[in-house]
């Protein structure tokens, strides 16, 4: 009898100590997860103003010139 018990407390402790690890974790994975998406968002907005003030044609959209710039980027590659 005194067996089962204390079974029952250790599966019992064990449970909680499982939640609590995965809460923690969830915790931490979502604590990084917004840090990484504010991050890259302020990146790209860089990026972006960068690209449209300096490397932008006349009349080209940001995402056109940024085509443009990896499509040529591609061409220097392939000749090596």
């Amino acid at each position: 009898m005194s067996r089962s018990k204390l079974v029952e407390a250790n599966e019992k402790i064990a449970k909680n100590v499982t939640e609590g690890f995965n809460n923690m974790s969830d915790g931490v994975v979502s604590g990084y997860k917004k840090i990484e998406n504010a991050v890259v968002g302020g990146y790209t907005k860089i990026e972006d103003k960068f690209v449209e003030r300096y490397l932008a044609h006349e009349g080209e959209s940001v995402e056109e010139a940024k085509a443009r710039l990896k499509k040529e980027q591609e061409e220097l590659n392939n000749r090596k």
